[in-house]
């Protein structure tokens, strides 16, 4: 695979095994090159499976599928008269799993298939964990989720309703990783080669899926966002959506590149921090306690990358509050969306800027309110 190396060492991922960083120096991967994207070689095939020529991965891996993409774009009132604005809400809520996690998830688990993979390691918040062990499922792959703790009950219901097996790891979200890094270092001492890290943050395979966000955009409405703004935790989605309509603009579908709005929770915003304070300002970052879960993350995997997508774009990074994610998602279920907190975090970056973004405005709404035990009415 030539077209994905170590960037540290620039060693090409290997031809077999699926390992999640560089063997050789222990670098992520990543592509080299921008997505291609090809007008005239999109298919009929279901969901975001009709880009498969815009991938980058080879033509013949087997498609784990259960149809997701095409989500609904829903327009609602800004909540803000006094600048007459609409946002349209991508509804990724209502993918196969809830998440928006499942357009990565097809691609890696489709990927570890292809590698000869029979189990599977994950470790999530909840979102990434109950996606992974829906496709799992699907293609017979067993799976292991470490998961915090105080993962919402929905979620954990819904890892174990896949069948996956899941391990709690006590404090805070990191833990859970360190966790699962410690198996997987001993299942490698005793040479189990068919065992994986299916990492939806070391793993490059996701982010071509997460770039049909972008490409569904601009054939929702017609020409490509003004903004897109989005949750960001380890960065995934914002990146493949950046890198989706770069592809885009490089093959002149589209004539500009949307501003990108990534949007932190103020108790744990490391890119917000280090956007705004330069490296210093990761001195002070906490992996504070937050309601939006899903985007408590300290280090980013791909921070670096994450950065210089949003800041080309000519985006910017925001934080909201505990009571501004709160209030997002009761505002956003008395318009007809039920939302997890972590999605709720768009509607406190909207209301703070709104009269600055060039439209159209679209917010991602990454996950379902069903996935969490709180009542947006409380």
């Amino acid at each position: 695979m030539n077209n994905i190396l170590c960037t540290n060492c620039k060693n090409p991922y290997p031809d077999e095994g699926a390992p999640y960083r560089c063997p050789i120096c222990g670098g992520v991967f990543d592509f080299i090159e921008e997505f291609p994207y090809q007008a005239e070689m999109l298919s009929n095939a279901p969901g975001i499976w009709r880009y498969q020529s815009n991938f980058g991965l080879p033509s013949t891996m087997h498609h784990i599928s259960l149809e997701e993409g095409n989500t609904p774009l829903v327009w609602v009132e800004s909540g803000d008269a006094r600048y007459g604005k609409r946002i349209a809400c991508k509804c990724e809520f209502m993918e196969p799993s809830g998440s928006f996690k499942d357009r990565g998830s097809a691609l890696i688990v489709s990927f570890l298939i292809s590698r000869g993979m029979n189990t599977a390691l994950e470790d999530s918040s909840g979102n990434a964990g109950s996606s992974f062990a829906a496709y799992a499922a699907r293609a017979g792959l067993r799976s292991k989720i470490f998961i915090p703790e105080t993962t919402s009950g929905p979620k954990r219901s819904q890892i174990e309703a896949y069948g996956a097996e899941i391990v709690s790891v006590p404090g805070a979200r990191s833990k859970a990783t360190e966790a699962l890094i410690n198996v997987l270092e001993s299942l490698q001492e005793n040479n189990t080669p068919s065992v994986s890290y299916a990492s939806h943050a070391y793993l490059p395979f996701n982010l071509p899926g997460y770039a049909t966000v972008s490409y569904e955009l601009v054939e929702q409405l017609g020409e490509a966002p003004g903004t897109v703004i989005a949750p960001v935790g380890q960065g995934g989605l914002i990146l493949g959506i950046g890198r989706g309509f770069s592809a885009m603009k490089a093959a002149g579908q589209i004539s500009k590149i949307p501003q990108l709005i990534g949007v932190q929770a103020e108790a744990c915003a490391p890119l917000w921090a280090v956007s705004n304070r330069g490296a210093a300002g990761l001195a002070w970052v906490t992996e504070g306690e937050t309601l939006a879960e899903g985007i408590r993350v300290r280090i980013p995997i791909r921070g670096d990358e994450v950065l210089k997508t949003v800041e080309n774009s000519g985006g910017k990074f925001i934080t909201v509050t505990e009571s501004e994610i709160a209030m997002g998602q009761t505002w956003l279920a008395k318009n007809g969306l039920f939302v997890e907190p972590t999605s709720a975090v768009v509607w406190g970056a909207w209301s703070k800027l709104i009269e600055h973004l060039p439209e159209p405005i679209v917010a991602v709404l990454t996950g379902s309110g069903l996935k969490t035990n709180r009542n947006p009415i409380a």
